[in-house]
């Protein structure tokens, strides 16, 4: 529990930070420094290292590459939640489970009714599926001790399900035409990865050296590079024993490492670099086209309605039950702040729409919405819902 409790301090806290980031993007955007701005994201880095030769803008270096850390740091947290932790047992993963089917099958109706004749917009179906963890439980921080444990627990399970859900997802729809050679050596990568595990390798830098050489050929596949970090978070060990027998682990000890770093620079970072909406060139006519209408409401309504929907039904069939000290009204506001997409949208969004201003960026600008009122309603059905002791 003590853990639990110390992530929970920690993305708390990376949620507020989040804020802050925004704004300042939003306003560095929306002013004279805008070129500055954009300079910046367009900024020229090139790797070379013989015949391989990496060249993109820094925009698309912390889209592919540091956020291939941050779903390291999904990854180790997924294997650990599955072997040990909240999703180890069937009970235990019942309700979640059950409500992020909800939450994902909903909001992704909602956005295909807005744009089923549309195949351009239709690439986006996935931008309202996803959570923002570090967000939904910064605004339960807020309210202290007025959200059981249990409910947070329960959030962060339902979020990390998410985030597995968004790997398959970027996996299967977000792919390219692959490459056979970086498809070859990537392949190669992970198999000495699995073999090392085998074999009990306790070295973290042999980890991280591999790992670098499949996120490179990943990379060059045609496979979001993002899935390098999973790939490699499933083959670090959980637990080794020592020359004494003691036990360790060095995935929790990668994990602890990266939380930091993912928190209060990779995450900040991203959402600095793309949630700069130049609100001068978003006219009221594309805020409401189908591809932001679908957004919005497959975020703020699809979210709420799915994980809330399959929730009631799973316990009112008895097959989950509600969490420890809660009411329907908590869960419910719960169920509302999971329509926090923010970080975890903007990157599906990224994928879905390469073009930026294609749709005059009213498809970021209705992810940030939705995400803003998702918390505020979320926040306010917390924070007013104590004296609402519905029955079970």
């Amino acid at each position: 529990m003590n853990f639990i409790e110390e992530f929970i301090k920690k993305e708390s806290s990376a949620g507020i930070t989040l804020i802050f980031v925004t704004i300042l993007a939003l306003l560095l955007k929306n002013s004279t420094l805008s070129e500055l701005y954009d300079a910046f994201l367009h900024t020229p880095v090139e790797v070379r290292f013989g015949a391989l030769h990496i060249d993109k803008p820094l925009l698309l270096w912390i889209n592919d590459g540091l956020m291939a850390i941050f779903f390291l740091l999904i990854g180790l947290e997924v294997k650990r939640e599955l072997i040990e932790g909240n999703l180890s047992t069937r009970s235990q993963v019942m309700l979640p489970g059950i409500a992020a089917i909800g939450g994902m099958v909903v909001p992704a109706l909602f956005y295909i009714y807005f744009n089923h004749d549309q195949p351009l917009a239709m690439q986006g179906w996935a931008i309202p599926t996803a959570t923002d963890i570090a967000f939904a439980l910064g605004i339960l921080s807020l309210l202290g001790n007025r959200v059981p444990v249990s409910l947070k627990i329960f959030l962060l399970a339902l979020a990390i399900l998410d985030d597995l859900a968004a790997i398959v997802i970027i996996a299967i729809f977000y792919t390219v035409e692959l490459s056979t050679l970086s498809i070859t050596i990537a392949a190669i990568a992970l198999a000495v990865l699995v073999f090392m595990n085998y074999r009990g390798i306790a070295k973290k830098a042999a980890y991280i050296i591999v790992g670098v050489i499949l996120w490179v050929s990943v990379l060059k596949s045609g496979v979001h590079a993002t899935l390098a970090g999973v790939a490699l978070a499933f083959t670090i060990p959980l637990t080794l024993k020592d020359q004494e027998g003691n036990e360790f682990s060095i995935s929790k000890s990668i994990e602890e490492d990266l939380h930091f770093w993912v928190a209060f620079f990779v995450l900040p970072l991203f959402a600095f670099v793309n949630a700069g909406v130049d609100l001068r060139e978003v006219s009221l006519e594309s805020l409401f086209g189908p591809v932001p209408i679908g957004i919005m409401t497959g975020l703020f309504l699809g979210k709420q309605l799915g994980v809330f929907g399959f929730s009631f039904i799973a316990i009112k069939l008895r097959l989950a039950s509600l969490p420890d000290h809660s009411n329907w009204m908590q869960l419910y506001g719960v169920s509302v702040l999971t329509g926090i997409g923010f970080t975890m949208s903007l990157f599906v969004d990224s994928l879905a729409f390469k073009d930026d201003a294609l749709y005059e960026y009213a498809d970021r600008l209705a992810i940030l919405g939705a995400s803003f009122l998702s918390g505020i309603v979320g926040y306010l059905v917390l924070r007013y819902s104590k004296s609402c002791n519905m029955e079970t």
